[in-house]
């Protein structure tokens, strides 16, 4: 504030004298124009030399001026400089970054909007085949693979994809990309061979004992049979221990045949059809009530869309559904199974009024052989696969399980369908 009152001041000064001498000689007028002149002819000058400092990059200290330029010069120069020490502390922010990416064992890529490389790391040269020269290269041109390039497209990324290595074939790698910054992605590949090894190993183990498993049970079911028709109830005991017997082979066979349709379910390609929910639905639940009291099932079709899906696979689900409800509810109450369309989804509702669930069951209730019992007030029988299978069909289908459930007030298993899947009759 000093300095510009200097400026007024020294401007006042300069434009009394102007007056006082054009008051004595009379030349008032051509004193102000050469006044004027004067101090326009020595701001462009100034202008001039600022600009020039300013196009060298004003590396140099700056000229040696008076005044508010003396004041301009140095505000720009601080500012300069301030910028040139946080561009010094982002560079080796930079640097510490790409250091410690460097040294992470996954692949990481940065791409910017148009999916063109910005940066990546070793690793990603590594198991993904990427060189210094890519930079600025798109991602696609250089993995080919079709569900990479899908899923790229897709902007939906949630879930990673699994793709081969483009350098190994051998290798398995599972590809994450994260959002960040603006129009920025960070695409993440991790080795996930030896996990993917293992998995195989497990279906194909769960696969083979379960198999095996079957001939034994079916020889020891039949002989149990004929036992029991040669027992003419002389022995309490022998009747007991052959009922017992009985239902834990047939215990076992569910088990076995649960076992054998997820393993089913993990490794057979998806054969899909135009599937007649209404009438599947129908049936399915003809197929409970026939054994139960009338009117235990109430059944509301308030859509008559079809589904393109499996049929057996919907019908293994929807039947796990109807059956976990009518076990796990008093019998005198009503099992409802609604089928219907929203603006985003096809809907299967199918809902009880048991015991419920509490919230620190319902993150678990899809897991294989996790059983609900410490508050049941009886013991039911199952093989705790149920709601496994339901959970991997709806994967198969592009669906969703939502469970709204709580202890003591019933619940709610709903079924969620995109609308791709929508067909009509």
């Amino acid at each position: 504030m000093v300095i510009w009152q200097r400026e007024i001041l020294t401007f006042l000064g300069l434009f009394l004298v102007v007056c006082v001498i054009g008051f004595f000689t009379k030349l008032f007028v051509p004193l102000f124009f050469l006044l004027t002149l004067f101090l326009l002819g020595r701001h462009l000058y100034q202008i001039h030399r600022f600009e020039k400092w300013l196009r060298t990059g004003g590396r140099s200290t700056y000229p040696k001026t008076t005044g508010v330029w003396e004041e301009l010069y140095y505000h720009v120069y601080r500012i300069k400089k301030n910028n040139k020490r946080r561009k010094k502390q982002l560079s080796k922010m930079v640097d510490q970054f790409r250091q410690s990416t460097e040294a992470l064992p996954d692949a990481a890529v940065v791409l910017n909007a148009s999916d063109e490389i910005e940066w990546a790391n070793k690793a990603a040269r590594e198991v993904l085949g990427l060189k210094r020269s890519d930079k600025g290269q798109r991602i696609p041109n250089l993995i080919r693979f079709p569900e990479f390039i899908q899923y790229l497209k897709s902007k939906q990324y949630d879930e990673p994809v699994t793709v081969p290595s483009p350098v190994n074939e051998n290798v398995t790698l599972a590809v994450r990309i994260i959002n960040y910054g603006v129009g920025l992605r960070l695409l993440l590949a991790q080795d996930v061979t030896q996990l993917k090894q293992m998995e195989r190993m497990r279906k194909d183990f769960v696969a083979n004992v379960s198999h095996e498993l079957r001939t034994p049970l079916t020889v020891i079911k039949g002989y149990i049979e004929t036992l029991q028709d040669f027992d003419e109830g002389d022995s309490p005991l022998l009747t007991t221990s052959l009922k017992n017997m009985q239902g834990q082979t047939d215990r076992m066979q569910h088990l076995v045949d649960d076992l054998l349709l997820l393993a089913h379910l993990e490794t057979k390609n998806k054969k899909h059809e135009v599937v007649n929910i209404p009438t599947l639905l129908k049936q399915i639940c003809n197929e409970n009530d026939a054994t139960l009291e009338l009117g235990r099932i109430q059944l509301t079709l308030d859509s008559d869309a079809y589904l393109f899906g499996e049929e057996n696979e919907l019908r293994s689900a929807f039947t796990n559904l109807l059956g976990n409800a009518l076990k796990y509810s008093p019998e005198e109450t009503t099992v409802k199974i609604r089928w219907h369309q929203t603006e985003n989804a096809l809907l299967l509702d199918v809902i009880d009024e048991g015991e419920g669930l509490s919230q620190s069951d319902i993150v678990r209730v899809t897991e294989r052989f996790y059983r609900v019992e410490a508050k049941r007030t009886k013991k039911i029988n199952g093989t705790g696969l149920g709601l496994a299978i339901v959970k991997h069909v709806l994967m198969r289908h592009d669906a969703q399980l939502i469970i709204r459930s709580e202890w003591g007030k019933g619940s709610c298993f709903q079924c969620a369908f995109p609308l791709k899947r929508l067909r009509r009759k």
